[in-house]
């Protein structure tokens, strides 16, 4: 965390371009005090408007003389003329005294939507991950996520366990329901898909819709296992569905260049795409450059899915950590860009131990709530950003307007957002855990990162 975020408080940190609004500086303890009836300059720099004296004639600078008012704040107006970062530089020469801190202003669109950081695809213990769905969720949590979807291999139901263990518990992290969908191959006759899809928020299991599946075989075919609210579609046969995608890959218009096999594959994707949403869910495609052996999607069949996108989101970042995986997928975005293409991006985890890997890629999705259809229809509609953290340095991946916004909120709002974010994922472990005194804990903090939330950003 930056030194003056431990030393002053700066709020509301985002405002609405084109209005005026008032800030306010807070000391953090009598260290930090401005003195009593001393003037201090203050100014106002954009960030984007060039320096005052190359750029005389654009806004970029502009200063006035403060004083703290009785409760030691210092306050002052002004008017956010447009979307982009401000400085803002406080000084008394005669004190030796010299503080910057930052606010944003957002266009129209961007009022409303507030930021939250979330994973979209991860792994327990009820397929190849180390701990059960509780404890994974509380782990997240204490690293500074918002949302989560566990996304079990071939299993929807641990993401209902996820959502069942805290149903009780007050908390604000948003549990959200999922799987990684692969459903049954016929090797012998050609009837292969292994190309990796995550069901992010689906009502219903699409890995259950197939009878021979490890769902169904270690849960059995309960709607109320299959489903969020019990309802869903009855269980097919593997054969039927074998059936069901030879036919539909034969009805669309596919290059020849594609033989048998890949046509079932590109058929069985787009099926599963289009009941992905069916189930009011997000269908995402998943890591096509990740290496498993070789290179798991062959680039000519990726490149096809990038230019048909039967899918809802492109998972451009992905949880491993050598270059090649993630390096390759963000080059094939922003080509992709270039030529036209436009799809919505997410980043993910793809953990497989909560204990070490939270944080190493994930999503900011910019919406009304953290609340599943409204994330998923603002990630449908282009307001999320990936983040990679493999490094010290972060790198985002996104249109560059969000970007830039994305990067002031990293430096000025995450850090004090994920502090609270770890007292309640440590409760929540408690909870989990059956740590008596872990739900008056909870209750006790519930509803403050909504105020800092609302504190924070004045819409």
């Amino acid at each position: 965390m930056k030194t003056e975020l431990h030393n002053y408080d700066i709020f509301p940190k985002v405002v609405s371009a084109g209005k005026k609004s008032q800030i306010t500086i807070k000391p953090l303890g009598r260290h930090a005090e401005f003195k009593e009836e001393a003037k201090y300059k203050l100014s106002v720099c954009p960030l984007n408007e060039g320096a005052a004296e190359n750029y005389p004639e654009r806004k970029n600078f502009f200063e006035f003389e403060t004083t703290p008012e009785p409760d030691g704040c210092i306050r002052f107006e002004f008017d956010f003329f447009s979307e982009q970062q401000y400085y803002i530089r406080i000084r008394n020469e005669e004190l030796k005294f010299k503080l910057q801190l930052c606010a944003y202003a957002v266009a129209e669109d961007l009022c409303g939507r507030y930021p939250f950081r979330g994973d979209l695809h991860m792994h327990t213990s009820r397929s190849d991950g180390s701990q059960c769905p509780a404890v994974v969720c509380a782990n997240y949590r204490k690293t500074g996520y918002d949302f989560l979807a566990i996304t079990d291999h071939r299993r929807y139901y641990p993401s209902l366990e996820a959502i069942e263990a805290y149903k009780n518990a007050p908390i604000e992290f948003a549990l959200i329901p999922g799987e990684e969908v692969h459903l049954p191959n016929d090797s012998k006759n050609g009837r292969i898909n292994d190309v990796h899809i995550v069901n992010f928020g689906g009502e219903y299991s699409i890995n259950a819709l197939i009878s021979d599946n490890a769902h169904v075989k270690e849960v059995g075919i309960d709607k109320k296992k299959r489903s969020l609210s019990g309802n869903c579609p009855d269980v097919m046969e593997k054969e039927d569905w074998w059936e069901r995608i030879e036919a539909y890959a034969q009805s669309l218009d596919m290059p020849e260049t594609m033989n048998k096999t890949e046509k079932f594959a590109y058929g069985a994707c787009s099926w599963i795409f289009e009941e992905i949403r069916k189930a009011n869910g997000l269908g995402i495609y998943c890591h096509p450059y990740w290496i498993s052996n070789v290179v798991q999607v062959p680039p000519e069949f990726s490149d096809y899915m990038m230019q048909e996108r039967p899918f809802d989101a492109y998972e451009v970042l992905g949880g491993e950590r050598y270059f090649e995986q993630n390096g390759f997928q963000v080059i094939q975005y922003y080509e992709d860009l270039a030529k036209g293409r436009k799809y919505p991006i997410v980043g993910s985890t793809d953990s497989h131990n909560s204990v070490n890997s939270p944080g190493i890629c994930s999503t900011v999705v910019f919406s009304p709530e953290n609340e599943r259809c409204a994330l998923i229809s603002s990630i449908k509609d282009f307001y999320s950003v990936a983040l990679d953290t493999l490094s010290a340095e972060r790198r985002y991946v996104g249109s560059l307007r969000l970007v830039k916004y994305a990067c002031f909120l990293n430096q000025e709002f995450f850090p004090l957002h994920d502090d609270l974010c770890y007292e309640e994922g440590r409760a929540m472990k408690d909870y989990a855990c059956g740590v008596n005194g872990a739900n008056k804990v909870l209750s006790a903090i519930y509803g403050r990162i909504k105020a800092q939330r609302e504190k924070y950003f004045a819409f």
